[in-house]
């Protein structure tokens, strides 16, 4: 089997689709499809030996058991221009490939992240890293987005004097904010990838990278819709249960009573009823 073409995918190669009020993701090449999954897998069969519906079912098959390195031999490349503080959650993702743009070799650009004024919350008092559903007032927001903006534009111009002194680019850089734009070539399987959609795209996630995270799938889908597919329903729409909580379930739905240890037995019914952990 020769190189992969997905017509889809080819339409939007080097098309930039916003995220946050500056940033964007473009996806800049690709390596593989479906049909290149379904090859792997059928190592000894050459393309086309197989019908739409049997590739749908192995695809599923395969992720549905962890059968993980099909999904290895297809290949995303992604330019991406988010805030400083969302690349550094990026990062963690180990299993990619990334050159970022150097504030050592580039003159940084003037360019932040200003949240929405939907997006202002107040921080929750049950999660020690998330927001709250409390509202925040009017005139709040707006002092918020003041002093951010105001230390924004300070920074900057503090940066722009060092420059001018004819101060080293690597010094000059070191007082911007985390809220300053940064760029890199990112480059990912689509088994890892699908491994970071998890993660970024559920609710636990800080919301900015959420976005990102939900416009890198959109494209994903662009390259190997069926993929994409059985990703949400076996990955994204699905929930994990421990052994004990195997235990409580079976006596569920056998009518016995339910004891779990460890666990308040409240967050697991609300886990069954959310389909998801809190």
């Amino acid at each position: 089997m020769g190189h992969c073409v997905v017509p889809e995918a080819e339409e939007i190669l080097d098309k930039e689709f916003p995220v946050l009020n500056k940033g964007f993701v473009r996806l800049v090449d690709y390596l593989g499809s479906d049909e290149r999954i379904v090859q792997a897998a059928r190592v000894s069969y050459g393309e086309g030996t197989k019908a739409y519906r049997a590739d749908k079912g192995l695809i599923n098959y395969l992720l549905r058991h962890d059968h993980t390195s099909p999904f290895e031999q297809v290949n995303f490349t992604f330019h991406v221009k988010m805030p400083i503080f969302v690349a550094r959650q990026w990062i963690r993702h180990r299993t990619a490939r990334v050159n970022e743009i150097s504030g050592r070799y580039s003159v940084l650009k003037d360019e932040f992240y200003l949240p929405r004024r939907e997006d202002i919350c107040f921080q929750s008092v049950s999660n020690k890293q998330g927001r709250s559903d409390v509202p925040v007032p009017d005139e709040l927001k707006d002092q918020v987005l003041e002093l951010l903006a105001e230390d924004q534009e300070r920074e900057y111009a503090s940066y722009q004097e060092l420059l001018n002194k004819e101060i080293a680019r690597e010094l000059a850089r070191i007082n911007l904010p985390l809220s300053l734009y940064t760029e890199w070539y990112w480059q990912m399987d689509l088994h890892n990838l699908f491994h970071f959609l998890k993660l970024r795209m559920d609710f636990h996630a800080q919301r900015e990278i959420r976005d990102y995270a939900v416009v890198i799938f959109d494209i994903a889908k662009k390259v190997c819709p069926i993929a994409c597919e059985a990703f949400s329903e076996h990955i994204e729409g699905s929930v994990q249960f421990s052994r004990s909580e195997m235990e409580a379930l079976r006596g569920l739905l056998n009518g016995t009573d339910v004891v779990l240890k460890g666990k308040p037995l409240e967050r697991f019914m609300k886990k069954i009823e959310t389909g998801r952990e809190e």
